[in-house]
């Protein structure tokens, strides 16, 4: 009863989905604010029943209801709880609807914290957002319905989740990155809804702002989950492979870096507002193009879902209606997109721009990187594969612009700045940048070159940011009380200085041995001893393991010992590799276990991995500006005036704000 009841829960989200994305905007367009306030209540129960729809299937999973074919397919009587929990996404049709939720939860927020906005625009924005929910809603119920019977021939128990997915980065970075991608969304029905209003001034980019930066936090932080996941559950010690679906989160991360920014300009100067449009509807339309490649099966990954052309299909009718849809609208209002105001070449605006292109730019050598070799095999001109050489070739020389551009323009003003004050204003950055290159290339060591160009794109953009940070304290009033998107920003930029770093040392300075050990075994490597003592048999809850015992010292001094596993996955029939690591915020030491051998020997592969912890403190910290950029008061205070709308034959004052 209780899948039936999930599924009744979907229908009726979708019925109020569709009054959502109708009642609204014919509010809005005939002026009518008794149709408008219909889409704060609209907007809760669409989240409420669709939330409803995800407890089901969590209980169907907690209560092992291997009747629903979902279940049975993705779960286990013998699968910890918290797995289990988290297998209610580990399927193509679950992580859908984790999607949807996410997607609702969204518009409920939207909806309950805009209250403040105009009614029209604020019609408009649910509205858009309805027609979305209603296009996932479909999907669900004609191509992927998780509530789905065995009748007939339910299994006694059933055929487990998928090993690599029996890990708490998965209980956490699907969430975390569907937050992100559905985030867009917001960006995105702001932008079509103002679109549909006509009124593409300022305010509306002020509007979105905090919803485009924390949904962009947000993806920073699954895209951090995910590469901490695939470097310690996979095996390989690597943090980054270009995999397909990889590149599928990575783009929508570049558009909305390039979107935060220009909504940037768009608020505080009334410029690219065009610009900012076209970027609100690119972050969105990525992120589908992203659920497509994971879902219609024209990949192989082991982060995509295998599914059949029929449900790929249905993804890509809908990217097409969002894309042409969209830019049709954009199209049809270009003529009311002007500029009001102008601004020197040397300026804050212009630097902005080159930082929007450089990014633009690198998401493109990401999609022809991700998408040629599927064209190629759609045209059957053969099989081709794209691997890191080409994304490194392109993409490194493009970070190295983006970073001298980046901090080239943080000390500009908006509209124009003196060329001597700016000159003058790099000295210091210059001077610490030659220094560090100079120390770098005396001690860099082999790769001295390749640590010199990280060293310096690191240290341009954080001495730029010291400086900035220094001089607006020092001559603003405001003194250390500056804007919460202030701090945020520079926060973010430190981040990316960081993460620069980490790449740059484990790139260049990574240590890899594969190795035969036996009991007793020292292997000396990179100056550590590593000593194996033997392996142990473990019973787990679903798995039986093998667990070796690992030794590390240095100058006879122990520094650890770590215990990685071969496991035995029954169910499924499958070995997974545990790696043991010893985390260091200056250097990893990870040791993984191969395949067995003859007399009690193991293949063992030892990395030594330094300063590999960077790239994800360095995403935490760019995460956590981006949040803290969010929160930034000025976008609460906002001045009312009264205009009036008609209800029915009576006319009633709608709340709007200005751009103060």
């Amino acid at each position: 009863m209780i899948p039936e009841l999930g599924q009744l829960a979907l229908i009726l989200a979708l019925c109020l989905a569709l009054m959502l994305a109708l009642v609204p905007l014919w509010g809005a367009f005939r002026g009518n604010l008794f149709w408008m306030r219909f889409a704060t209540p609209l907007a809760t129960g669409q989240f409420f029943f669709v939330a409803l729809a995800f407890g089901f299937l969590t209980y169907a999973f907690m209560t092992n209801d291997f009747t629903v074919a979902y279940v049975a397919t993705n779960s286990n009587s013998h699968l910890p709880w918290y797995y289990k929990f988290s297998a209610v996404w580990g399927g193509h049709e679950g992580s859908l609807l984790l999607w949807l939720f996410i997607l609702c939860l969204w518009t409920v927020a939207v909806a309950w914290r805009s209250l403040h906005l105009p009614a029209e625009l604020r019609s408009r924005v649910l509205s858009v957002m309805g027609m979305i929910s209603t296009g996932f809603l479909l999907f669900v119920l004609l191509t992927s319905s998780p509530f789905t019977r065995l009748f007939f021939n339910a299994p006694d128990d059933g055929q487990d989740l998928n090993p690599l997915l029996q890990d708490f980065g998965l209980i956490v970075h699907p969430p975390m990155l569907y937050m992100g991608y559905v985030g867009f969304s917001v960006a995105f029905a702001f932008a079509i809804a103002a679109l549909l209003g006509g009124r593409l001034d300022a305010a509306w980019a002020r509007w979105a702002r905090p919803w485009t930066n924390a949904a962009w936090a947000f993806l920073s932080i699954g895209i951090v989950l995910g590469s901490w996941w695939a470097y310690y559950e996979l095996g390989w010690g690597g943090w980054w492979f270009w995999d397909p679906v990889e590149n599928a989160s990575f783009m929508p991360w570049l558009a909305g870096t390039a979107l935060i920014h220009s909504m940037a300009v768009t608020e505080k100067r009334g410029e690219f507002k065009s610009w900012t449009v076209l970027l609100a509807i690119c972050a969105f339309s990525l992120s589908l193009l992203g659920t497509f490649l994971v879902r219609s099966g024209v990949l192989t990954s082991v982060h995509a879902f295998a599914s059949d052309p029929t449900r790929g299909f249905f993804v890509l009718m809908l990217l097409a209606v969002t894309v042409g849809g969209s830019l049709l609208l954009f199209a049809l209002r270009a003529v009311d997109l002007k500029s009001e105001s102008t601004f020197n070449l040397l300026s804050k605006e212009t630097w902005l721009l080159i930082n929007n292109l450089i990014l633009l730019v690198a998401m493109v050598v990401v999609l022809l990187g991700t998408l040629y070799p599927l064209v190629v095999d759609a045209l059957q001109l053969g099989k081709l594969s794209v691997g890191p050489p080409y994304f490194n070739m392109l993409f490194v020389p493009l970070m190295g612009l983006l970073a001298l551009a980046l901090g080239s323009g943080l000390m500009l003003r908006w509209k124009r700045h003196a060329q001597d004050q700016w000159l003058k204003s790099l000295a210091l950055p210059a001077l610490a940048v030659l220094i560090f290159a100079i120390v770098t290339i005396i001690w860099g060591g082999e790769h001295r070159w390749g640590i010199v160009l990280g060293v310096v794109m690191a240290g341009w953009i954080a001495v730029s940011t010291l400086v900035d940070v220094s001089h607006r304290i020092r001559f603003s009033q405001q003194g250390w009380r500056q804007p919460r998107s202030y701090w945020g920003m520079h926060v973010a930029h430190l981040g990316f200085c960081a993460s620069i770093l980490g790449v740059t040392w484990v790139s260049l300075h990574a240590f890899e041995q594969d190795i035969r050990v036996e009991p007793g075994h020292v292997e000396h490597i990179d100056g550590y001893d590593i000593s194996y003592l033997g392996a142990t048999s473990l019973q787990g809850p679903n798995y039986t393991a093998e667990q070796g015992h690992f030794v590390v010292s240095k100058q006879g001094k122990t520094i650890t010992e770590l215990f990685p596993q071969k496991r035995n996955y029954s169910v499924q029939r499958s070995m997974m590799t545990e790696a043991a690591i010893d985390p260091g915020l200056m250097q990893d030491i990870y040791i993984a276990m191969g395949e067995r051998l003859d007399g009690g020997a193991w293949a063992v592969r030892i990395h030594i991995k330094p300063m590999v912890r960077w790239i994800w403190l360095g995403g935490l910290l760019m995460a956590f500006g981006g949040a803290l950029a969010a929160t930034d008061l000025r976008y609460r205070r906002l001045r009312h005036r009264q205009p009036q709308v008609s209800v029915g034959l009576e006319t009633a004052p709608v709340t709007e704000v200005s751009h103060a």
